[in-house]
């Protein structure tokens, strides 16, 4: 496993990548075909692609893939195990990816979009495949490394800084599908259609955050349990 698993990890995240890259093409050639002002706005689509929580953690997992692949490339001629630097890293992409998946496939997946504004396979991998290689790889990757449970605060870090950076924002910009003077990346954020608007998107950020939580606490768990059954210290 030692020997193939980096191969399958590049694999994966030339599989994620290849998912964001066809959906953004199709996003920037819907603005392209907009005759509206706001709609045909191109950075302000494209900073609103990037803006999506769904985005932002396939792009951290492929990247991440990428440079575990390397490392373990690197060192296929011995037995050391992944530095901490490299488990934090895999520890963030793999809470943020399986919230990713859990998120979508609750609250998202039964909301009808307009038609041919997604790109169907990628939207399956973006949400779902990607997210279940990630499990897959937190549960059976080689070298995992056992982290102190204070690696739960570093993963919670990135989500906090994005929903603090999504309220804000979301009223400096126009929606370019609607005209609204606000753009939101998910319903659920949106006060405008929020039963309780504020108050009521409140309660699904503390939702989510203690999903994002949970999920890094079972990462880390899944990580110590793997480590000590090597033998290995946690801290």
């Amino acid at each position: 496993m030692t020997t193939w698993w980096p191969y399958a990890r590049l694999a994966a995240a030339a599989l994620g990548l290849a998912a964001v890259i066809a959906q953004l093409s199709l996003t920037l050639q819907i603005a392209a075909d907009d005759p509206t002002p706001w709609g045909s706005h191109l950075p302000t689509v494209w900073w609103n692609f990037m803006s999506f929580f769904t985005i932002d953690s396939n792009i951290i997992a492929a990247v991440v893939f990428v440079i575990a692949a390397v490392w373990a490339i690197r060192h296929r001629g011995d037995d050391e195990r992944e530095p901490r630097w490299l488990a934090v890293l895999l520890v963030c992409a793999s809470t943020y990816m399986i919230v990713t998946g859990i998120v979508y496939n609750t609250l998202l997946r039964g909301i009808e979009l307009p038609q041919g504004v997604t790109v169907p396979w990628s939207n399956e991998v973006l949400h779902v495949i990607f997210p279940l290689l990630l499990l897959l790889d937190l549960l059976f990757a080689p070298r995992r490394r056992g982290l102190p449970w204070s690696t739960v605060a570093i993963a919670a870090i990135f989500p906090l800084v994005w929903a603090v950076y999504t309220m804000i924002r979301a009223n400096l910009v126009i929606a370019p599908a609607t005209g609204e003077a606000w753009w939101y990346p998910y319903p659920f954020l949106n006060p405008h259609k929020v039963p309780g608007e504020y108050l009521g998107v409140a309660g699904y950020i503390v939702g989510i955050a203690v999903a994002i939580i949970g999920v890094a606490c079972f990462v880390v768990w899944v990580g110590r349990r793997r480590a000590a059954s090597v033998l290995e210290p946690t801290l």
